[in-house]
């Protein structure tokens, strides 16, 4: 039998719940997964407290979309995969479960050098801020802010800017500043004073904005460094963008993504992989639930500030 955890109505994470199903197996076109860890994202408590809009449920949802495991069974028509190879899912509905299905589309092979919490951990923040960073043209004369810079996506985002050659400047509260230093960033606390403190590390000016805060003082902030706001971008508070006349990807956006955003993740996972199987990419794990705690897990994600990605392991 199977175990994923689902819900049947929106709320706080005590509409989750862990049940037990059948095994799945493989329809034409389709892998599945044997999943050893799944990543939780904010945008999996969104979803469940209605705040990304998805329709109403209907049936019983199934949450999650990140996972990394083992293809144990193959459906017809799908080439290039074998039951036994080791593989990040990306984009697949119900990745909080013992099993998941997904289309050849959805997986990257996992290095053998890269670990299972990981792999998991990998999909959602680096296909986001890959995605992000190339919508908004980032280049190597450039200086980019990232607000909340210690969160996954924006840990993935510091190192992507960094390989394109960028200056970057994250903020933080005080306990994350000595990480953003160790991913290379210029640390700069938030609050009060914020816009002066960057001016301070960034007499060059700053050109692009990635907003992984939400919050008035960065959205104001970032307004009063870049003029160009073609060239800031949030996460987070997606349903301002077109009133804001500001780039948004995932964070409530009603918008769903086009096969070229589909690509670009896809694209941002891949080398992610490459370069954190090399050690030239580090993956923060912020905690590790099991499976049957994910109420929890998701609890820690939307209240809780963590540092880093929340995995499950089933």
């Amino acid at each position: 039998m199977a175990q994923i955890v689902q819900y049947t109505e929106f709320g706080g994470p005590e509409v989750l719940e862990l049940v037990e199903a059948v095994e799945p197996r493989a329809s034409a076109g389709e892998v599945v997964v044997a999943v050893r860890a799944a990543g939780v994202n904010p945008i999996d408590w969104k979803i469940r407290r209605a705040i990304r809009p998805t329709g109403p449920i209907t049936t019983p949802r199934r949450a999650g979309s990140d996972a990394a495991g083992r293809i144990v069974d193959v459906g017809t028509g799908v080439t290039g995969w074998a039951v036994g190879d080791d593989v990040i899912v990306l984009g697949a509905a119900g990745a909080y479960a013992s099993h998941v299905t997904a289309t050849p589309a959805q997986l990257t092979r996992k290095p053998d050098g890269l670990g299972w919490a990981e792999a998991a951990a990998l999909g959602v923040p680096a296909g986001t801020a890959y995605q992000a960073l190339r919508w908004l043209g980032l280049g190597s004369a450039d200086t980019l802010l990232i607000h909340g810079g210690s969160g996954s996506v924006g840990q993935a985002a510091i190192q992507f800017a960094l390989l394109d050659g960028a200056t970057v400047i994250a903020t933080a509260s005080e306990p994350n500043q000595a990480r953003l230093a160790e991913l290379g960033a210029i640390p700069v606390l938030y609050g009060p004073g914020l816009v002066d403190r960057i001016r301070a590390v960034a007499p060059q000016g700053v050109d692009v904005v990635l907003d992984a805060a939400g919050t008035d003082e960065a959205l104001e902030a970032s307004f009063a460094l870049v003029a160009d706001r073609s060239r800031i971008g949030t996460i987070v508070v997606g349903w301002k963008a077109a009133e804001l006349g500001i780039q948004a990807w995932s964070g409530g956006s009603p918008v769903p993504l086009t096969p070229e955003q589909i690509g670009l993740r896809a694209e941002g996972l891949r080398l992610a992989t490459e370069l954190a199987a090399a050690g030239r990419f580090d993956v923060e794990i912020a905690a590790v639930f099991p499976l049957a705690e994910a109420a929890a897990a998701q609890e820690l994600s939307e209240h809780g500030h963590p540092r880093g990605k929340i995995v499950l392991l089933p």
